[in-house]
């Protein structure tokens, strides 16, 4: 995201105006790091983790934290992609559908069609690609509005999974296969391997976004497509590839899902979409766009598994879970604007305090 500002003559006094010349970059850094979303974010994930570790029985487990990391992974996955793509003002609801159907699709070409199973997931990761081009051609290439191309295309797609085996599970899977998906990066510690290809993933798309020209552009999308257009930016490719990178990490999200759980089902990740888009959202990233970044969420997503972990623990809460999703999901998107407004009316009573006081002092005789 870059900040337009003019920078005045040589020996030429500031205006009003100039002298807030990047003013993101005003305060200490200090503040820069520690008073954002994102830190807020991370700060009430510590909280939470420590409240539930110290107040939830046998919360304080090993395993406990090893399989809140095989729960959130495939949420982690996805979510890295969901982030540019609502940075960029769009938004992807097909997400778990295309994790549903290259479940399907690994399910039928390893079991029914006897291809092996590394086979069976690069051509489910490949109709995850076509999947997500389908969206992007039609947001970026016939401007349809994202949110209603994939409306139905979630329809469609899991459409086309349970069409494929209804209400079968293939199941027939090699147990060293379903021991990988689960297994730990060292034995006797909660750590699971899924989380190594989550951290290179989370690299590359960090450097992609925060430190490339094309993330710049993304932000610029985000901000305004006309001005980022006529700046250079190639605005229906950049759209074009975060859809096909979507579908693509998706279908990927749904073979190791389906490997980690050991059956491939049409329904697999049934409303797995609302929990991407509210830790995304809750991470900091702008609904409207041109904002966020992916530490905050991350840690979104680590805050959203640990509360829903925290409370399958207790038998009277498993049943609220999604309407805890569905609270933090809403308070996601309505607190921006209301902070926004809030720091919008302390700055208005400041300023007018300021000229209220300013206008109480005497002008001085030349």
């Amino acid at each position: 995201m870059s900040t337009r500002s003019t920078t005045p003559a040589a020996g030429a006094p500031l205006t009003s105006g100039e002298a807030r010349t990047y003013a993101a970059y005003s305060k200490p850094l200090w503040q820069r790091v520690l008073l954002t979303r994102e830190f807020a974010i991370i700060a009430a994930l510590v909280a939470v983790y420590a409240f539930s570790y110290v107040r939830v029985e046998n919360f304080d487990g090993p395993l406990t934290l090893y399989y809140l990391f095989l729960d959130v992974a495939p949420i982690l996955l996805i979510a890295l992609p969901m982030t540019m793509i609502i940075v960029t003002g769009e938004i992807d609801l097909s997400v778990a559908s295309v994790v549903g159907l290259s479940s399907v699709l690994v399910g039928i070409l390893h079991v029914d069609a006897g291809l092996s199973l590394p086979m069976a997931a690069l051509v489910a990761m490949a109709v995850g690609a076509v999947a997500g081009a389908v969206n992007g051609f039609l947001v970026a290439y016939v401007g349809l509005p994202s949110l209603a191309v994939t409306i139905g295309t979630l329809a469609l797609y899991r459409g086309i999974a349970v069409g494929l085996l209804g209400t079968e599970a293939k199941t027939d899977f090699p147990e060293k296969w379903t021991d990988l998906a689960k297994q730990r990066i060292v034995e006797g510690q909660p750590y699971p391997w899924i989380l190594l290809v989550v951290a290179v993933l989370a690299v590359v798309f960090a450097v992609l976004l925060h430190f490339s020209t094309f993330g710049r552009g993304v932000f610029e999308i985000g901000l305004n497509d006309e001005a980022a257009r006529f700046s250079g930016v190639d605005v229906a490719r950049t759209k074009l590839v975060l859809f096909v990178l979507a579908g693509t990490i998706s279908a990927f999200a749904g073979v190791y899902y389906t490997l980690r759980y050991g059956s491939a089902r049409g329904d697999n990740a049934t409303g797995m979409e609302l929990q991407v888009i509210a830790a995304v959202l809750l991470g900091g990233v702008s609904i409207f766009g041109g904002r966020g970044a992916l530490h905050g969420v991350l840690a979104g997503v680590l805050l959203i598994g640990v509360v829903t972990s925290a409370m399958r623990f207790n038998t009277d809460l498993v049943d609220k879970i999604q309407i805890v999703v569905g609270v933090l999901l809403v308070l996601s998107v309505v607190s921006p604007s209301f902070l926004s407004w809030a720091s919008g009316l302390i700055r208005g009573r400041t300023g007018l305090r300021s000229r209220s006081t300013a206008g109480t002092g005497k002008r001085s005789l030349p």
